[in-house]
């Protein structure tokens, strides 16, 4: 069974102010196309649908084109929610759609039914794990302990029963929305940390044939049966050196992965970190091929330049970014605000804030462990109130 695995379409999302609609819709074409002419049987689409609860009009009408799409393409999508999403606005219809081919999967109470095809070798089921928020589901999934492993634990173990009870030889395949450890992460993620802790093991996934993920942006492979897509398109500069594209996996008869092929994404624009004084990217030959990318510009100049966001648009027109980092001695303790915060949680910041104004140094384990039940209790709030309809 050859099944097309892709995710984080982000519909809605612009890249630095810079609309990208018209990029999505002709990443959606050349999906339709690709499930076409290589004959895919099945489209994995394993969450961040949208980039936020309440979409744009017109992110909603682009994707419900391409639902229409997909159904008269007459094979089969599966598709989750992701912490982006709302899972209650993705989800309805869902059960007209499902009579249409599109298997929406965005109640964690349907983790346990899978979508079950099948080919010349028998069956397949495909379970949907949409994005589980530990406080949210933990009570429902019966979870021993809080946190996304705990979740994903109680969830698989749904996915094992029902597995189990089917006849023997059914291969499975499971899509889940989650940050896996050894999944290398970019700046345009949204943080899903819990206490502290927000990666879980490969092995949460044990007994299953093939494991589709979404949340990280960058296509990699964790395992040869456990893979990220990535998105489709790049939406921060951290992902310039990223290869975008979707995942195309040939399920053997025994449930091995035949086969495993990148299928490239079409690129909007291409995306250039540069670095130096402003004369010398101005005068830089080297940076000729760079003049129609996107380009985040770093200023090393000991003064700040002037005018220099007009200056380097008269030779690179898409410049979007300006960062400022004087050549000096002491270059850690002048480094940019941003660059300080880069890689860093919420958690992280606040422990160092409060480190940095406090007489005395840094938090002990009960203020550590507040700090982290108010961050939690925060993200607990949004999610509950975008699963209730509110803003």
């Amino acid at each position: 069974m050859r099944l097309l695995h892709t995710s984080d379409w982000h519909l809605g999302r612009s890249f630095h102010r810079v609309g990208l609609l018209d990029a999505q819709a002709a990443f959606l074409d050349h999906l339709v196309a690709t499930v076409r002419d290589r004959e895919v049987d099945a489209v994995l689409v394993a969450g961040d649908v949208y980039d936020r609860a309440v979409p744009p009009l017109s992110a909603v009408a682009l994707f419900d084109r391409a639902l229409h799409r997909l159904a008269e393409a007459g094979v089969p999508t599966v598709m989750i929610s992701g912490n982006h999403d709302s899972a209650r606005r993705l989800g309805v219809g869902a059960g007209l759609l499902d009579r249409a081919g599109i298997h929406l999967r965005t109640d964690p109470a349907g983790i346990g039914i899978p979508v079950v095809l099948a080919d010349a070798h028998g069956d397949v089921a495909l379970y949907g794990l949409p994005y589980l928020e530990p406080a949210l589901v933990r009570e429902r999934l019966g979870a021993a302990k809080p946190g996304h492993e705990a979740v994903l634990v109680a969830a698989m173990d749904r996915v094992r029963a029902d597995l189990a009870a089917r006849p023997a030889g059914t291969r499975s395949v499971v899509l889940a929305h989650a940050f896996v450890a050894g999944g290398a992460p970019s700046d345009s993620e949204r943080d899903i940390t819990v206490g502290g802790v927000a990666a879980v093991p490969t092995t949460v996934f044990d007994g299953v044939d093939y494991v589709a993920l979404g949340h990280l942006h960058g296509s990699q492979a964790l395992t040869p049966r456990v893979r990220y897509s990535g998105s489709p398109l790049a939406y921060s500069f951290s992902e310039t050196d990223h290869r975008k594209t979707m995942w195309l996996i040939d399920l053997g008869a025994d449930g091995e992965v035949a086969a495993a092929e990148r299928v490239d994404c079409p690129v909007p624009r291409p995306l250039a970190r540069l670095r130096g004084r402003l004369e010398d990217l101005l005068a830089d030959p080297a940076h000729d091929r760079h003049q129609d990318s996107w380009i985040e510009a770093t200023l090393t100049d000991a003064v700040r330049p002037h005018d220099p966001m007009a200056r380097l648009a008269e030779r690179f027109p898409h410049t979007l970014h300006l960062v400022f980092d004087p050549e000096r001695a002491d270059t850690e303790s002048l480094a940019s605000y941003a660059q300080r915060l880069r890689g860093r949680s919420d958690q992280q910041i606040a422990e160092d804030f409060v480190s940095h104004v406090r007489v005395g140094g840094g938090l002990d384990a009960a203020e550590r462990n507040v700090l982290y039940g108010a961050f939690d209790d925060v993200r607990v709030d949004t999610a509950a109130t975008e699963r209730e309809g509110g803003r």
